[in-house]
């Protein structure tokens, strides 16, 4: 298993922090990192297709990649495929859901703002992560998904007074609902983490689960990595995406250790 790598999909950049994540725990594994730039955003299709086209893609990533084990790292395409893939897929599959628990846990008011995609605000999951986790906490939702596409387009950086436009309105409801923690339900959102945390202010606490899931991708693969990259180079990391390079996008992936962006 050490010689095959971590497999990393999201609708395009939001999950390169999760990858910073799991190396940070992880040193010694390799990954691909698969941006599916063709079937962005993931938030504004039916969940039918979307499942679909996941599954259709992961039949033929892990043929290509032969992975360990597979990071879906879109909270979108957790809540709507990641029980379709597990069950069509005999490999191990980490889902990113909203960091709801760790924000129950850390509310002094009991009061929680959940920042996401319409598509993660509607589905069911996120309503059952409530009643599990946060069932003596008011839990309010909030969809922005506009903000996946100012992400996307600065690629991670867009300008501060373009962050206020696009959320200013969302953060605005969610401090006069009186929430003292916030949740980031989608990947690319931390890209805007402190920008947030400034909108919000201090006394608004900004969650997100990358350490959750770094530590749950660590625990799934035991001590597959710990001896070496198996034998890989150090170079070895490559980013695919389902749609064009961009010398945005090479220099974004090099800043996350990938030294080489493919078109897939």
């Amino acid at each position: 298993m050490a010689e095959h790598p971590i497999l990393v999909l999201d609708s395009g950049i939001g999950g390169l922090p999760y990858v910073s994540a799991v190396r940070s725990l992880m040193p010694a594994a390799s990954f691909s990192y698969v941006a599916d730039h063709a079937g962005f955003p993931y938030g504004e299709r039916d969940p039918a297709d979307l499942r679909h086209r996941l599954l259709q893609l992961f039949a033929l990533l892990i043929e290509r990649e032969r992975p360990a084990l597979i990071l879906l790292a879109c909270n979108t395409a957790s809540v709507v495929a990641l029980e379709a893939l597990r069950e069509r897929f005999a490999l191990p599959f980490v889902g990113v859901v909203p960091a709801v628990k760790p924000a129950a846990h850390h509310s002094r008011t009991r009061r929680i703002g959940v920042l996401a995609t319409a598509r993660t605000v509607e589905e069911r999951y996120l309503h059952d992560l409530v009643q599990q986790f946060a069932g003596e906490c008011v839990v309010v939702t909030q969809a922005a998904g506009e903000i996946v596409r100012l992400v996307e387009e600065s690629y991670g950086a867009p300008a501060p007074q373009a962050v206020r436009r696009c959320v200013g309105e969302a953060v605005g409801r969610l401090v006069e609902a009186g929430v003292d923690s916030v949740v980031l339900g989608c990947t690319h959102f931390i890209y805007l983490l402190e920008e947030l945390q400034r909108l919000f202010g201090p006394g608004v606490t900004v969650i997100d689960s990358r350490e959750g899931v770094a530590r749950q991708v660590q625990r799934v693969a035991g001590n597959h990595y710990s001896a070496g990259r198996g034998g890989l180079a150090e170079d070895a990391d490559s980013l695919y995406t389902t749609g064009r390079c961009s010398a945005g996008l090479e220099s974004l992936a090099a800043r996350f250790g990938f030294d080489k962006v493919l078109e897939l």
